[in-house]
Formats: C-alpha cells, sequence, structure tokens
C-alpha cells in the first residue's frame, strides 16, 4: 500500500488565489507541496465580479495589465429606482480575475518541490498515525497523498469543509459580461426587496464591456432576467455568462488537527457585497506563517494552528467580517420606506462627507463608529430593530458561531 502513496508535506485543495498565492509564500522554502485542482485550466471557470479596493497594490505586487478599469463612483440605487452617488479615495480596481488566479501559479509551478495535479477531483481523507505523528492520507480521483498538512482552499462547497463538519450557507451568483453603454466611471448598486440577500450590479470592466449580474438564496434563474429587463439590455451583445456560489455569513472555524481551511471555504467573504479577495490575502499571510511554524516545531495539532493561523485572523479580519454581516442582516431588513430616509440622511448631513474620509471597502469598523454619532441614524436603526428583533438574534447567533 506505501508503494502506491506518495508523500509531500503540504497537501493543498484548489488551485485559485488562495492556493496558488499559498504556494507563492511557502515557495522559498524546503516544503513539499501538492496542490489538487480539480479543473484542467488554472483560473476557470471565471466566477467573479472582481471588484477589488486598492489595498490590492499593497498586499501584493502584480502585473498593471491585470488592472482592466478603476471606478471612482458607487451609484446605490433603492428598490424604487432613487439613488445616491457616493465617491470616496477607494478608487476601486476592476481587475481581469482569471489573469490574478493564473499569477502566482506561473511564478511557482515549475519550481522543483511544488506539483500541481491539474483535472483531479479530492474525494476524502483520513488520519493515519506515524512513529507516533499524526498525519493525513489524502483521496484525490487519481492518487494518494500523504501529507503533514492538508489545506482547504477549495471554495464555498469545500468537501474539506464538509468532512469536518463545516457547512457554508451559500447565495446563488450569476453575471453577464455585455456590451453596452453605462458610465464607466462607477459601480451600480442595485437593491430590491426580490434579491434582498444580496444586490444586482454593474460593473464597468472597460471598452464598453460591463459585468451585469446579481445575487441571491432562490429562484435566480427567474429573478436574473427580471433585473436585466429593468435594466434595458440588449441579450444580443451579451459575450458570455458566468455562475457561481457565494458564502454568507461569518467566518467560520479554521484549525483542526493537521488542517487548515483558507478563502471561501472558511467564509472569508463579506457579507455586504460578496467579495472577498483582501480577507483571504491577509489570511493566506497568516496560513504561511503558520505553516512554517508548524513544521519548524514539527507539531501539527489544532491547539497550535489555532495559535498561529485561526486567533490572527480572528483578530484582524474576524471582527469585520462580523460587521459586514451585522450590516448586510440591516440591509436586508430595509424596505423602500427605510432606503428613502437614510438616503435623505445622508443627503442632508456630513455623511458623504465621511465616506470620503473613513469609508472602506473591506474594513468598515471606524466608519460605523463614526456613523453612529449621527442621532437621525441611531433613530432609523433603532425603528429597524423594534419592527425586526430577530436581527438581534442574528448577531447573538453569528457570535456563537
Amino acid at each position: 500500500m506505501d508503494n502506491e502513496i506518495e508523500y509531500f508535506d503540504v497537501c493543498i485543495i484548489g488551485g485559485s488565489i488562495a492556493g496558488n498565492y499559498l504556494c507563492y509564500l511557502l515557495s522559498n522554502t524546503k516544503l513539499r507541496i501538492a496542490v489538487i485542482e480539480e479543473h484542467k485550466k488554472i483560473g476557470l471557470p471565471f466566477q467573479c465580479a472582481g471588484i477589488i479596493s486598492q489595498k490590492l497594490s499593497k498586499l501584493i505586487d502584480f502585473p498593471q495589465k491585470i488592472v482592466l478599469n478603476r471606478v471612482h463612483i458607487a451609484r446605490i440605487v433603492s428598490p424604487s429606482g432613487e439613488y445616491i452617488k457616493l465617491s470616496g479615495n477607494e478608487e476601486p480596481y476592476i481587475i481581469d480575475r482569471i489573469a490574478l488566479d493564473q499569477f502566482f501559479y506561473e511564478k511557482v509551478k515549475e519550481q522543483e518541490n511544488i506539483t500541481y495535479f491539474l483535472g483531479e477531483k479530492f474525494k476524502f481523507f483520513t488520519y493515519i498515525k506515524e512513529d507516533n505523528l499524526k498525519l493525513v492520507i489524502i483521496k484525490s480521483s487519481k492518487r494518494k497523498i500523504k501529507a503533514k498538512m492538508l489545506i482547504g482552499c477549495d471554495g464555498p462547497l469545500s468537501s474539506v469543509g464538509r468532512l469536518l463538519g463545516i457547512i457554508n450557507k451559500n447565495l446563488y451568483a450569476t453575471q453577464i459580461r455585455v456590451k453596452g453603454s453605462f458610465n464607466e466611471n462607477e459601480a451600480v448598486l442595485c437593491f430590491d426587496s426580490r434579491w434582498r440577500e444580496l444586490f444586482g450590479w454593474i460593473i464597468p470592466e472597460g471598452n464598453h464591456v460591463y459585468r451585469v449580474g446579481m445575487g441571491c438564496s432562490q429562484s435566480i434563474g427567474k429573478k436574473f432576467p427580471i433585473f436585466l429587463k429593468t435594466l434595458n439590455i440588449d441579450l444580443k451583445q451579451k459575450i458570455d455568462q458566468q455562475g457561481g456560489l457565494i458564502p454568507l455569513g461569518t467566518m467560520n472555524r479554521l484549525a483542526f488537527d493537521n488542517i487548515l481551511l483558507l478563502g471561501d471555504s472558511a467564509c472569508q467573504v463579506k457579507a455586504t457585497t460578496g467579495g472577498g479577495i483582501i480577507m483571504l490575502l491577509i489570511a493566506t499571510k497568516y496560513a504561511a506563517y503558520c505553516i512554517r511554524k508548524c513544521f519548524k516545531n514539527n507539531r501539527f495539532s489544532r491547539k497550535i494552528i489555532k495559535k498561529f493561523y485561526e486567533l490572527p485572523c480572528q483578530y484582524i479580519i474576524g471582527k469585520e467580517l462580523r460587521i459586514h454581516y451585522l450590516i448586510r442582516v440591516v440591509l436586508n431588513e430595509f424596505d423602500n420606506k427605510a432606503f428613502k430616509k437614510i438616503f435623505q440622511i445622508i443627503r442632508s448631513t456630513k455623511i458623504e462627507n465621511m465616506i470620503s474620509i473613513y469609508g472602506d471597502m473591506d474594513f468598515p469598523k471606524s466608519f460605523i463608529l463614526k456613523l453612529l454619532f449621527n442621532p437621525k441614524i441611531i433613530l432609523l436603526f433603532l425603528k429597524i430593530l423594534l419592527n425586526n428583533p430577530n436581527i438581534i438574534f442574528k448577531v447573538i447567533k453569528s457570535y456563537r458561531k
């Protein structure tokens, strides 16, 4: 049996940005790393709206050709069609997500200590003991691998997570790329009670190509055509279409014996927007540090992984993800009157200036704290809470997760 098993130090499940960036961060070590990716080509299928804050350039070095456009305005549209325009210092990137996924893969694919197994599907793992050391046996559709650490980067429907008892609540998302004549300088977010769990969006990719999509919890096949019709989209101009899942909630438990979860599998995703690249890049740095520590000390217990990975993630991004979830829970209870009221408050106060100074796509805590000094905002939120006391229970439940 041992002759049929291949040995690696680390086995990563998933070859998207999380797995590839982790490989890159570990590429200067002597660790033997295997990556199992079920698709035959890295970066496909394309499943992302691709709007990312400019923190991306502070976290990683990447070629500018990955940036297709930048937007300066966010237009927020209420269910009644009323809207506000917000601008700030973010000026987020619209990126070529396929190229971003492939970028780190191209950097590491020829390294002797890193092996990619493309077109293979992860099946299951089991624990074994060898020389008093706990190890993991990983079974894919084509091979068995023995490793000291298993990393679950396998997306919202993570098979690694499921075997560990972690199951995400996911939203459905769909998007078309289409030729159009919208404003190439603004991203549009369209809220509607029919898709209250997220929103519809128009993201300008550049060269008069737009990513038009939406996310919701059910019946997306019926709701998406309704959304396209409201925008007067000419489907003859459609270039292609994508679909996928977005995990919704707060960050999962991350640490297990010999195993950690990273990216969508860990629900390291903002519940306000469904975006997660900045969060997962930060988490990946902690994951790489943790893996180095584990091998240096030859200890791979949940206690060690929690100390060097889960707890730092909870402290840095976990708290922010809970705030994103709180905002999402409140937004889900907004009706036309609530949207109209908050638009009035924004227009009649200095909140727009606050957004410009304190607004942050990824880390909203400081802005929310500033916002809560506005008595009109407090009264609106109290009214929503009184009319929807279930909000409190949802928030409490998220802290018990």
